[in-house]
């Protein structure tokens, strides 16, 4: 660590008088699968239920920190590797603070996913898999990426020519080719709920 930086966390007041104050307990779930899995959908749909059941939450998404914080930095696999260790940094903050943290990003390594859950924590993460066979995820395709990669116009575009490799033990996994928006939303919620209700 440079010598000029001191930190000043001993100083701060802690994540539990934070979480008592918010009445919750804070948790970062990781939301991964292919683009076009539903992820952010879900995330978002989460993130209305959970608001409306008293929790304070904040949604973390690739598209957006990518206009911002993460606006400097391109997809290769470095580079998604680094915007994933900034967003597991700002995660940590969140869960620090008391705040529920929901995260969509395909982060489609292993290697990538264990690095955000050693930032994050091991007792704070909570991976979910969003796991939609590839053929559905490019019938949706809104944002024709995914024609773009087939066409030779997107080079290492994840499921196409780059690797994505499925979570082996997640915390939970959503099947998504039966299952609704809505059912999947539940699924999360009822799952989650117990883990960041205070008792």
């Amino acid at each position: 660590m440079d010598n000029n930086i001191h930190p000043i966390f001993d100083r701060l007041l802690g994540r539990s008088e934070k979480e008592n104050y918010l009445n919750q307990k804070s948790k970062v779930l990781w939301f991964t699968g292919l683009s076009g899995s539903g992820k952010s959908t879900i995330a978002q749909g989460l993130e209305k239920l959970l608001f409306s059941e008293g929790y304070f939450i904040q949604v973390l998404d690739g598209d957006n920190t990518r206009t911002g914080l993460n606006n400097n930095i391109g997809f290769s696999l470095e580079d998604r590797q680094e915007n994933i260790r900034r967003i597991a940094e700002v995660s940590k903050l969140f869960a620090d603070s008391g705040i529920i943290c929901l995260n969509s990003f395909v982060s489609p390594t292993i290697a990538i996913r264990n690095m955000a859950r050693t930032i994050i924590g091991d007792d704070d993460f909570i991976e979910i898999y969003v796991n939609t066979p590839l053929h559905i995820c490019e019938q949706r395709d809104v944002k024709g990426l995914y024609a773009k990669a087939r066409a030779g116009e997107l080079k290492g575009f994840t499921g196409i020519d780059s690797p994505f490799e499925p979570p082996q033990q997640p915390d939970l996994e959503l099947l998504t080719e039966n299952l609704t928006v809505e059912e999947g939303v539940r699924k999360v919620f009822n799952f989650v709920l117990p883990k960041i209700t205070r008792t």
